[in-house]
């Protein structure tokens, strides 16, 4: 397996809230308070994220003193730890500057009072939700409406934990998107209207910068490569995949020595050019000229591309920024994200096949994936060595964006199930993508939403978890059912 180059991280931002009346009241309650405290902050350190702890504001006075600070943290979200009754105000001076997203976390200590021993004190210590409505309804007259609340227990409680990691994956890929570098090569493939996106309209939408790049440079880059570099590339290649010999598809021919070496000399140009250029991703689509070696390049770019996408850099064909960036949130998620298209309908199997020419995820593959020559792309010119594989079997979920006629952005999010079964052997990705009610029905609904006919394709099923992102960025998202 490919190792990933590119760390997952976040930070993420907490205090807890409290009313400073009860610590002259109530001997030893604020202890107990900041030692649940603990236990959640740990509990969020837990899901592989930087915390800053701003510990205990029980007063507006501390409120704004801690304004500043979480300013200059730049969190990616900020977990308001509810350990007991708090007025609205220890909150508001936060709330109304909307640094980041706000969860507030309900979680008692105890799963319920011991009313036999029950006191005030006790009450007190598993307070959590009392307060969370005040804080709801003052966040949305503020303008600032809080973005979610986790209800449940401190102790044991698998859900409220999921829901807490689920924020924590989400902070991951807020974090990545922040200033990410998802770069531009060539151009879109002549006449696909759908593939054409404003840089600055994605740059305001997402929070990334657009480099436009060329593929001169890369093909310079290329020139470059030394024989040692191939080699290193080629035995990589060769551990990786499988090579079989072809099937039913004339198209296709075993893994030729010139096919891999091609491929391995591109592969190590575009290492060289991501770091260069301090890339996230790459959208590119280029044709050249019959026999030049721009040509050359843009033709041998899949296998290198697939395995850049293993180490955690996105790698987009056809000039698709927008599916790039699709591509990207899903694997800041850590599910995937592989080039994708509708195939062929099985109306006697109740299934679509789902694939692409590549590049493609490999870190969610079944089994090993499979490289094949082609001796033409169908559609494109060129030739030469493409990946094939399909989608781990079990769950899984699409996220395509799109834009509308106003140029905003769209996301259109299904969930299905991939399923055992034989693929063609094409030399392209496809996976037996099962939906419903019906596969019919749910395709006919997803593309009554308007995208464009790609998407990213990941496992598992994460359509709420990617709405939520969506709805952190302001932007419309619809789930198809």
């Amino acid at each position: 397996m490919i190792e990933r180059t590119y760390e997952r991280t976040a930070r993420v931002a907490t205090f807890c809230v409290g009313h400073a009346t009860y610590w002259g009241q109530f001997d030893g309650l604020l202890d107990s308070l900041l030692g649940y405290h603990a236990e959640m902050v740990q509990k969020i350190k837990a899901n592989g994220v930087e915390v800053v702890d701003f510990g205990m504001v029980d007063s507006s006075e501390r409120a704004y003193e801690i304004v500043a600070g979480l300013k200059g943290a730049a969190p990616d979200v900020i977990f308001c730890n509810m350990v007991t009754y708090a007025t609205s105000s220890v909150v508001a001076p936060i709330i109304r500057e909307k640094i980041a997203p706000m969860v507030l976390l309900a979680l008692q200590p105890r799963e319920a009072l011991d009313y036999t021993k029950a006191s005030t004190f006790l009450q007190l210590q598993n307070d959590n939700i009392c307060s969370v409505p005040e804080f709801t309804g003052v966040a949305i007259r503020l303008g600032a409406p809080i973005t979610d609340t986790v209800i449940g227990t401190l102790h044991g409680d698998e859900q409220a934990d999921a829901e807490i990691r689920e924020w924590c994956e989400i902070a991951k890929v807020l974090h990545a998107l922040r200033g990410a570098r998802i770069g531009l090569m060539g151009h879109v493939l002549e006449s696909m209207y759908d593939m054409h996106a404003d840089p600055t309209a994605i740059s305001a939408a997402f929070g990334l910068h657009v480099p436009l790049l060329e593929l001169d440079e890369l093909t310079a880059l290329r020139r470059d490569v030394t024989e040692a570099q191939i080699e290193a590339k080629r035995a990589l290649i060769l551990r990786e995949f499988d090579t079989p010999d072809p099937k039913s598809d004339p198209v296709t021919e075993k893994l030729t020595d010139a096919d891999l070496t091609d491929a391995a000399t591109t592969a190590c140009a575009l290492d060289r050019f991501i770091e260069k250029h301090r890339l996230n991703g790459l959208a590119y689509y280029y044709e050249g000229m019959e026999g030049s070696e721009a040509r050359k390049t843009a033709s041998t770019l899949i296998v290198g591309n697939s395995i850049l996408a293993a180490q955690g850099f996105s790698m987009c064909g056809e000039y698709d920024l927008k599916t790039c960036i699709a591509m990207f949130i899903m694997d800041k998620l850590d599910i995937g994200g592989s080039f994708a298209e509708l195939h062929p309908f099985d109306f006697a199997g109740d299934f679509i096949l789902v694939g692409h020419d590549g590049p493609h995820h490999l870190r969610i593959a079944e089994g090993k994936p499979v490289l094949r020559s082609l001796k033409k792309y169908h559609g494109k010119p060129g030739r030469g060595a493409s990946v094939e594989f399909k989608i781990k079997e079990g769950p899984i979920t699409m996220l395509g964006i799109t834009t509308d006629a106003n140029g905003k952005c769209k996301f259109v999010i299904g969930e299905g199930e991939s399923k055992k079964g034989p693929i063609p052997p094409t030399g392209n990705t496809n996976t037996r993508g099962f939906f419903l009610p019906d596969t019919k029905t749910f395709i006919k609904k997803w593309v009554m939403e308007g995208p464009t006919h790609h998407f990213a394709l990941g496992v598992g099923h994460h359509a709420m978890t990617i709405k939520k992102i969506a709805d952190v960025l302001g932007i419309e998202a619809v789930i198809v059912r």
